[in-house]
């Protein structure tokens, strides 16, 4: 089993910045890529950005450049700076591991842009 709890969540001004982290605990040896999802109300849950265990990322189109993920293996835990957020980045963002193929995944945690 692998447990992850997302923090760093809250309500900010449009052109603000929030970091979000996530720490995994468990079963957390061989987990391979880690992200963050986030859901907005009333819609799908989008991926946001990946990292694999070597610092290979991948983002949204609509967060580039303005988002940045990191981790921290001998922390067992991983990043979400977002910088110059939107209205539109309000949802709740999720955490999620993966490990021998199979996906683990946080409970949440909420990012409010007001503009």
């Amino acid at each position: 089993q692998v447990q992850l709890v997302e923090s760093g969540g809250g309500l900010v001004q449009a052109g603000g910045s929030l970091r979000l982290s996530c720490a995994a605990s468990g079963r957390i040896f061989s987990i391979d890529t880690m992200g963050w999802y986030r859901q907005a109300p009333g819609k799908q849950r989008e991926l946001v950005a990946t990292i694999t265990n070597s610092g290979s990322t991948n983002y949204a189109d609509s967060v580039k450049g303005r988002f940045t993920i990191s981790r921290d293996n001998a922390k067992n835990s991983v990043y979400l700076q977002m910088n110059t957020l939107e209205p539109e980045d309000t949802a709740v963002y999720y955490c999620n591991a993966k490990r021998w193929g199979r996906l683990h995944w946080g409970q949440g945690t909420q990012v409010t842009v007001s503009s």
